[in-house]
């Protein structure tokens, strides 16, 4: 409901004790001295009263107008121009109710620490394209708090985070169209993991430079493996190498969720962190919610694993000292479950200590399906490994090509094309035997030639007793389909003599045998 509130009057003049008259200056009867103001409020399109207070104006005519076009005006353009993007940054923060713990950390981070300095002053019906891209120009230009240049990746989240917010005011009326998407920002590429091969390997240990993702190969992880075996946690690096497990799922991951007997193991939640805070519940995506199989191998580790669990619970137990039975697989030294970032770190100060090629935590998932897939995994298993929601993720992002399926690869390929040559080379050698009438002579006998002024031998038909007769061709024999037609001659028909074969036959000229 529009409240038509008030007009009134007021000038800059002060008192002795420098405080400003306002209103209460004597002179303001007075023709030219001071200036006319409004003040009235309206429900804006959130259903929330918005007040406005304008001044400037010569006359009280004039302020009248302006208050009652500010009236007449809807309650988007009221909201629109009311609204500073800062204010409307926080109303969509505290909208976002249903997103995970972790997301909200880093929206709230963006807004707090890059959009609000740089936008927060701004009324929502003065964003535009230009002016954006103007200030993404000038955000990309500083550094981020750890002195860096804004990356690439951090300039495309900065961007996704206002473009939500704004997609909030565009359903909510308060704008026509979202700005935000018309922001360019440099492209970003997600890094794709490079295997630990002998080059990168000697690259780093010169000049100390490492891919952003890197993936061990099967021997490097057995040498890992083999400097852990003796670690509280070595199930823990085990699982996350062998079957794929996240961070999360592994340090959620509870003894009740474990059949050894039957070698599975179901993945039902993700402990997590935002910022430090611990954050515990359902797994990344719905297809996390899975089953792994376990080998017989896992099964004996996870097995050890809970001897020593309970080894260390009595030992605390008998000396008086406080445990705590949380139920989950990987704890510390009084039974509660491990934080997520002490697993990361302990994990980057074992790798040190082998002097192996370093890797992440996160990075032995991949491993894991490369390793997978190099054994003979096609990618729909590794979907169902791994828990992604769409196989293209396991395909282009956590599938590695390891140097040994490369070798089979190409060992594969050459052996394909080589097949196929030689059955090309057997094909023209049989069309070349086809082909032959006579048998090839023997190396360094000359092959017998046939006379210039020779004539062609007559066809005639071995002789069977006294009696011998001509043996004519029908007379509708099929032409010469290689020469020109030409017309019957006079000269009579082939005749076979009497002691030449059937395969000795004369052939028109271009027909003869091939000699070889």
């Amino acid at each position: 409901m529009a409240d038509t509130g008030v007009i009134f009057k007021r000038c800059g003049c002060r008192n002795d004790a420098n405080r400003r008259l306002e209103r209460a200056c004597p002179r303001l009867s007075e023709r030219g001295h001071g200036s006319w103001y409004f003040h009235c409020s309206a429900t804006n399109l959130l259903g929330r009263p918005e007040r406005a207070r304008r001044g400037g104006y010569r006359s009280q005519a004039a302020a009248r107008r302006a208050r009652d076009e500010w009236l007449a005006t809807t309650g988007e353009d009221r909201t629109a121009r009311s609204w500073t993007v800062e204010r409307w940054l926080r109303y969509w923060l505290s909208s976002r109710t249903s997103i995970r713990p972790t997301t909200k950390l880093h929206y709230t981070r963006d807004v707090e620490r890059v959009l609000i300095p740089h936008l927060g002053r701004l009324c929502l019906a003065d964003l535009d394209a230009r002016r954006l891209r103007t200030i993404f120009t000038e955000i990309a230009q500083t550094t981020n708090t750890k002195g860096q240049p804004q990356s690439a990746s951090a300039m495309q989240h900065l961007r996704t985070t206002l473009r939500a917010a704004l997609n909030l005011a565009v359903r909510e009326g308060v704008i026509a169209t979202n700005p935000a998407r018309h922001i360019e920002v440099p492209s970003y590429r997600k890094p794709h993991a490079k295997v630990w091969t002998d080059g990168r390997v000697a690259e780093w240990q010169r000049t100390g430079e490492r891919p952003s993702v890197a993936v061990w190969t099967a021997d490097q992880l057995a040498t890992f493996l083999h400097g852990v075996t003796n670690d509280a946690l070595f199930a823990l690096w085990w699982l996350t190498a062998l079957r794929g497990l996240r961070r999360g799922e592994a340090c959620g991951l509870r003894w009740s969720e474990l059949d050894l007997d039957h070698g599975v193991l179901f993945v039902v939640r993700n402990r997590t962190t935002a910022g430090y805070q611990v954050v515990e519940g359902e797994p990344k995506t719905a297809a996390g919610r899975r089953a792994v199989a376990l080998d017989r191998r896992t099964v004996k580790v996870l097995r050890e694993h809970r001897r020593r669990q309970t080894q260390q619970r009595e030992r605390r137990l008998a000396a008086g000292k406080v445990w705590h039975d949380s139920g989950y697989v990987f704890v510390g030294k009084e039974g509660n479950p491990i934080h997520p970032s002490y697993a990361s770190g302990r994990f980057r100060l074992l790798v040190k200590r082998a002097g192996i090629p370093p890797v992440r935590l996160h990075d032995l998932r991949h491993g894991a399906a490369s390793l997978a897939h190099e054994a003979g995994a096609d990618l729909k298993t590794l979907q169902d490994l791994l828990g992604h929601s769409s196989i293209v993720i396991t395909a282009d992002t956590y599938t590695s090509v390891l140097p040994l399926a490369q070798r089979k690869c190409a060992d594969a390929t050459a052996k394909l094309v080589l097949a196929a040559d030689r059955r090309t080379r057997e094909k023209i050698r049989g069309k070349s035997r086809r082909n032959r009438r006579h048998q090839r002579p023997a190396k360094g006998v000359p092959t017998p030639a046939r006379p210039a002024n020779d004539k062609k031998p007559q066809v005639t038909p071995p002789t069977t007793g006294t009696a011998s007769r001509t043996v004519t061709t029908p007379p509708s024999h099929p032409r010469d389909t290689h020469r020109p037609q030409r017309t019957e001659t006079t000269r009579g028909l082939n005749r076979i003599p009497a002691g030449q074969a059937s395969d000795d036959l004369a052939r028109p000229k271009g027909l003869e045998p091939l000699t070889f």
